[in-house]
């Protein structure tokens, strides 16, 4: 008798006592094995597989592949359950590749590590991360010299660094540091208002030769807020030295830095040959009149983010957009006019990412020249919302009618219109195919309240029959606007099972959405179902440079 046989790898389970089973079955991949004459497929009923009772049991490179989903926190916390646990965790460098040390760090789902010993923290670097450590973000009491000695000495491979000073009032004394590491890619500098960091930066310019992105973050709430000329700003950061000693810069974001001006764009300009993207948002003292130098000499500009930035038609209007290679474009709440937007349009070649939110000149003309010049043809990002001179039938004509704009459409935000019915939705959500982010509706408000009501399950419909794609999807219309049937559940069934890559579903607070999230729970989809109150989604996801312009 022949001791080879097929056992299936893909249905193997649990039953209800944690026990293993192997269920044969033909119809799944199978693997060929050599088994011993009493292995035989008649045979294995009368063995029965010894219960898990213990993760003891368990070898120790399983354990540490498991540990690797582990946030540092729960890292810890591991440490502190057996002896052996703790010598896994400490003695595999590999578990412990990026450290976020803020209190207020955006990185939730990896988890924030407080330090309450120096002494110990400094060890751990040393030997616990050591190489392996390729990320790490430093709060300004973390912002030592000891430390900056071990990173740049223990840790050769990292390669991210964020130095938060925004909460400073005074800084450590750096006048004994001569080390610091040198083989960064990404540095990010979180600035303080009243602390000047050029004596900490004089330091270090000497290591930041192999940077190609760098993130500069100011104060974003009180540049946003007030005028330029209502804000004392101080130049606390010089951005000449910083692109003298850093040439290679491909990426650079500076959000919401109060005295960054086009002074300062042309500094940039002058030594950041190799530039890719630059990000300007919120920088409201940058009006444009520096563009023409950085379009001529930054050749391989292809991103440029200006939202909420000071720009101009006049100055705008300067460059020869016409022979860029600008491909993806912000201008959201900038002051641009009608007229200053069909001369820009009429000359920027073809884009592939186009933000225009709370833009008002943007209009119906605008938009009807993009789509007579094809400017839009490929794009795969658009952001329309709260677009108020912009009419509903020209927008619909441009997803129901424009088979160039909508075939690689990959992220669409239209929100903020009033006039907006479901059966716009329903009618342009056949044409988007490849829709990967999908934003609609429009938030109920003190200044704006929706007189007509929205049918969502049809609109469900649509979604999971049209866009098999679809991974992240916001619903703002609040609840006393929605409308939905005894049969909703399903739906919202359809949507769950069809859009199988659905990672987030945000929907305002109310009985649609607890109804919404029970259904995705049930199917034991817990994080999915999310609200407008703690959730915002946008389409910046799509930019070619997201990953590298994340920088919290």
């Amino acid at each position: 008798m022949d001791n080879r046989r097929k056992i299936s790898v893909i249905a193997v389970g649990t039953n209800g006592h944690g026990s293993n089973r192997i269920i044969p079955n033909n119809e799944e991949h199978n693997l060929e094995i050599d088994l011993p004459i009493d292995m035989i497929m008649e045979n294995l009923p009368k063995y029965r597989p010894t219960e898990l009772k213990s993760l003891g049991v368990l070898p120790d490179s399983i354990l540490v592949s498991v540990f690797a989903y582990l946030t540092p926190i729960d890292l810890i916390r591991c440490t502190h359950v057996c002896h052996r646990w703790h010598l896994l965790v400490s003695h595999h460098q590999q578990l412990w590749r990026r450290l976020f040390l803020r209190p207020d760090c955006g990185n939730g789902f990896i988890g924030a590590v407080h330090v309450r010993h120096i002494d110990k923290f400094i060890f751990m670097l040393g030997t616990r991360c050591a190489s392996a450590l390729v990320c790490i973000d430093l709060p300004v009491e973390l912002i030592t010299v000891e430390i900056l000695r071990v990173l740049a000495n223990h840790c050769p491979n990292l390669e991210y660094l964020t130095l938060d000073f925004s909460s400073a009032m005074q800084l450590h004394d750096f006048n004994d540091l001569n080390e610091f590491p040198c083989n960064l890619k990404r540095l990010c500098v979180c600035l303080s208002e009243v602390i000047f960091l050029e004596a900490f930066m004089r330091r270090i310019y000497g290591y930041i030769s192999s940077l190609n992105t760098l993130h500069i973050i100011g104060t974003m709430e009180k540049s946003s807020i007030a005028s330029p000329e209502e804000t004392d700003t101080y130049e606390t950061i010089n951005i000449s030295k910083i692109k003298t000693h850093a040439p290679n810069l491909r990426i650079i974001n500076l959000y919401g830095i109060g005295f960054i001006d086009d002074n300062h764009i042309e500094l940039i300009a002058s030594g950041c040959m190799h530039l890719q993207c630059l990000a300007l948002n919120f920088c409201v003292r940058v009006h444009g009149t520096s563009f023409k130098n950085l379009m001529n000499r930054c050749a391989k500009l292809q991103c440029l983010l200006l939202q909420n930035t000071g720009i101009e038609d006049e100055a705008m209007l300067t460059v020869n957009w016409s022979s860029t290679q600008l491909t993806e474009l912000d201008i959201s709440s900038t002051e641009l006019t009608e007229k200053g937007l069909l001369e820009f349009f009429s000359r920027v070649p073809k884009l592939t990412y186009l933000a225009v939110s709370y833009c008002d000149g943007f209009t119906d003309k605008v938009l009807k020249l993009l789509m007579e010049r094809g400017t839009l043809n490929g794009c795969r990002a658009l952001d329309l919302s709260n677009t108020v001179n912009l009419n509903v039938e020209t927008t619909h004509h441009l997803l129901t009618s424009s088979p160039g704009v909508t075939y690689r459409l990959e992220a669409l935000n239209y929100t903020g219109c009033d006039a907006i019915t479901e059966q716009f939705w329903i009618d342009s959500i056949r044409f988007l195919h490849r829709i990967k982010i999908l934003i609609i509706g429009t938030a109920h408000s003190w200044f704006r309240q929706i007189s007509r009501r929205i049918h969502i399950d049809q609109i469900l419909e649509s979604c999971a029959i049209h866009c098999p794609h679809l991974r992240r999807f916001e619903i703002q219309w609040d609840p006393e606007t929605l409308r939905f049937s005894e049969n909703s559940s399903k739906f919202i069934d359809h949507l769950r099972v069809r859009c199988t890559n659905l990672l987030s579903f945000v929907l305002s607070d109310g009985p649609y959405y607890e109804g919404t999230k029970a259904n995705f729970e049930r199917a034991e989809r817990f994080s999915v179902v999310r609200t407008t109150t703690m959730y915002q989604t946008s389409i910046v996801g799509a930019l070619n440079f997201y990953n590298e312009l994340r920088f919290n």
